[in-house]
């Protein structure tokens, strides 16, 4: 190895962040936390400002001297350079999409008219800032497709601003929402305005790191200014929970949903827009999950896990006191995903071993057939109402990018409305699907996609991917970035681990609260499975996630260094001791459980990444990534995480964190950014799992 090699492999001169003497005593013990300095603002506070570009200067010196970051950067670009399309809503004759030329930083919305009128751009956000980090958000249209009310969002934060335009002179209106997140966008059957979720006006200076508490449901009426929208729904005697709405497709109910955390457990509340508009409790309890799929005049239909831990469809009459639930469709094998009303069937979205599977049902629960998806891949969309046959999905899996398909519920039949031109063949590379045996003995699917053409002999670099947590499940699904890693010669291997949502509350359950080291088991055996199978070894074995990913990577890092090469933590929660003291992380509760809990407290100091980095022991070569402005996951959590790194005995190879500037926890990001993130991450990956990256420096 020459001395430029060398340098390259080991870790660099880190930048000094200085230990204090902050520490929590929890239940009789005493838990250092020197760096909790680095929770605060960077914005706000110059010392951490100036640590921020020490650490990004560090690292993008070391980057920038890794073969191959510039090939890869121009080929993502490459790559990137095609056609995409979001999933159409229909509304008045008129259908709304998404589209992206390419390259755009952001999505820009059109409109047209009929499905064969010319599509009408009408928002474009790319203007909207210098450096494409304004994006548009959430948007929905009126019932009539008159009025269009839609989010901006800047920077990647989680805050949102609200504005309506005119869809036929294609003006933006007076109207201006603000301090709005975490929230829907419901008309009025009428037009006349939209319900909304929003947070009281935080304390100037605490805008990206105070707790979220007292959100409210307001009605905003066009034409008025905020001050004058009415209070709908509030609890301010509970300002823990959130509250969201919908309005039913004939423009009767509103359905409100209130949740006090991430569990699937929701109280919720109506009111008859067609008569007495005062909301009223039709399930109480925080008990159950709760969707609603459609109406038909008094009966409301919703999915539900009650007494179904895999879901179940069952409907409701919401004029009678106490009324019974009536089953519609019964629970199944396979995990009830959603289901809407569209025309004269009930479209139900399914996960069989992480796969989509959906079926159609009549109204009254006859089974009406399976539609025909193009392969092993994931299905979003089918949204309707009762009357119209049409509705349009999204099909993708890892080997095809999403295609839109128009579905006519009358004929059961779908056609092509939107498909990418590609500049890759996607038959070039093969999905699998393999089971493999956790430490308790748990079956747990995973998915390994590469080039058709890869020798798998000798083994192969290889990027094994997770997240676990929140009852939120992986699909297959396409990534031009993943795509890049497979055609530089790498293996994708997605585990489908406990506490995701691919089986239902047991799977989620077996990863969660005291039972989150099932997670953590699951991803490394994962692992052994790869080096087993002989896909790869543990010098060519790599790791990412992001969020509750990040933290799985975090955690098992600690637990078996020796087991990978290289680990990308993104955006991760890595001090369980503190996450709830910010922004959203007091929801995060109902998967980790409670610091101030005794029992919780011992299990999430026991796999917490920031409380336990082994000193003395050889770690895998690590980029921690995150954003200056991520206000789900404060940036703090990879900051105290990457000074303890830095700071403790863990080998020679670099522990490195990458922060971006005017970025969130990933919604808004703009191209370039993503971009270029790749980039520094592939080259960094490659090099330490031994791909083959040529050098373009």
């Amino acid at each position: 190895m020459n001395p430029a090699e060398h340098a390259m492999v080991t870790g660099p001169e880190y930048p000094r962040a200085a230990r204090g003497d902050d520490a929590a005593v929890m239940f009789g013990e005493r838990v250092e936390d020197p760096w909790r300095w680095l929770e605060n603002d960077v914005r706000n506070d110059p010392r951490v400002k100036q640590w921020v570009d020490q650490e990004n200067a560090v690292t993008q010196a070391l980057l920038a001297r890794l073969p191959g970051r510039e090939g890869i950067r121009a080929r993502l670009k490459q790559l990137w350079d095609f056609e995409k399309f979001g999933v159409p809503v229909k509304a008045g004759g008129r259908y709304f999409f998404l589209r992206n030329s390419g390259l755009q930083n952001q999505y820009v919305l059109f409109m047209q008219q009929g499905l064969d009128g010319a599509p009408r751009r009408l928002i474009d956000p790319n203007g909207w800032s210098a450096d494409g980090a304004t994006a548009l958000a959430e948007w929905r249209p009126d019932r009539k497709g008159r009025y269009l009310a839609y989010a901006v969002q800047d920077g990647g934060s989680d805050w949102r601003t609200l504005h309506v335009l005119d869809v036929e002179s294609g003006e933006t209106l007076s109207d201006e929402l603000k301090w709005v997140k975490f929230s829907g966008l419901a008309w009025a059957g009428d037009g006349s305005g939209f319900y909304y979720s929003r947070f009281p006006e935080p304390e100037a200076g605490a805008e990206f790191q105070s707790l979220n508490l007292d959100q409210a449901l307001w009605f905003h009426r066009l034409g008025d200014p905020q001050s004058a929208d009415r209070l709908v729904y509030a609890t301010p005697e509970r300002p823990t929970l959130m509250h969201t709405a919908e309005v039913s497709d004939d423009g009767r109910w509103l359905v409100i949903y209130s949740a006090e955390g991430t569990d699937d457990r929701y109280e919720i509340s109506i009111a008859d827009l067609h008569g007495d508009d005062r909301p009223y409790t039709l399930f109480a309890g925080l008990e159950h999950g709760w969707t609603l799929a459609g109406t038909q005049g008094d009966v409301l239909t919703f999915v539900t896990n009650k007494d179904a831990p895999r879901y179940r469809v069952v409907s409701v009459d919401a004029t009678v006191p106490d009324a019974p639930l009536t089953e519609i469709v019964a629970q199944g094998d396979a995990t009830l995903e959603g289901a809407s009303m569209v025309g004269d069937r009930l479209v139900l979205r399914y996960l069989e071993d992480a796969r989509s599977v959906v079926r159609c049902f009549s109204f009254d629960g006859a089974a009406m057939g399976t539609l025909d998806l193009p392969g092993i891949g994931s299905v979003h969309g089918f949204d309707g109402e009762a009357g119209d046959p049409e509705s349009f999905y999204l099909f993708t899996s890892f080997n095809m990018p999403p295609t839109i398909y128009r579905f006519d519920a009358a004929t059961g039949q779908s056609t092509i409305f939107k498909q990418p031109d590609t500049p890759f063949d996607a038959q070039d590379y093969v999905v699998d699907q393999r089971f493999f045996t956790s430490r308790d003995g748990t079956r747990v699917p995973m998915f390994i996609v590469h080039h058709r053409g890869l020798d798998l002999t000798s083994g192969a670099p290889t990027l094994l991917y997770g997240y676990g947590g929140f009852n939120i499940p992986l699909p297959p699904g396409f990534s031009t970035t993943r795509l890049a890693w497979m055609e530089m010669g790498g293996v994708f291997a997605l585990a489908n681990i406990r506490g995701g949502g691919e089986y239902g509350k047991q799977w989620h359950d077996g990863g969660r609260l005291l039972n989150k080291q099932n997670s953590f088991d699951d991803f490394i055996a994962a692992a052994e499975a790869l080096v087993e199978w002989g896909i790869t070894t543990p010098q060519q074995l790599a790791i990412q996630g992001g969020s509750n990913g990040g933290l799985l990577v975090g955690a098992v890092v600690n637990q078996r260094p020796d087991l990978f090469a290289a680990a990308l933590p993104a955006v991760g929660v890595m001090d369980m001791l503190r996450f709830n003291q910010f922004t959203a992380g007091r929801y995060w509760v109902d998967d980790y459980g409670d610091p101030a809990d005794a029992r919780h407290f011992a299990n999430l100091l026991s796999y917490s990444p920031y409380h336990n980095i082994r000193d003395g022991v050889d770690y895998p070569a690590i980029l921690i990534t995150t954003a200056d402005t991520d206000d789900r996951v404060v940036p703090g959590h990879s900051f105290k995480y990457a000074a303890a790194l830095q700071a403790a005995d863990i080998g020679d190879k670099p522990h490195l964190i990458r922060i971006e500037t005017r970025a969130g926890h990933g919604a808004g990001k703009p191209t370039d950014k993503i971009i270029d993130e790749y980039a520094d991450m592939w080259a960094f990956t490659g090099f330490y799992t031994g791909l083959n990256l040529g050098d373009s420096r």
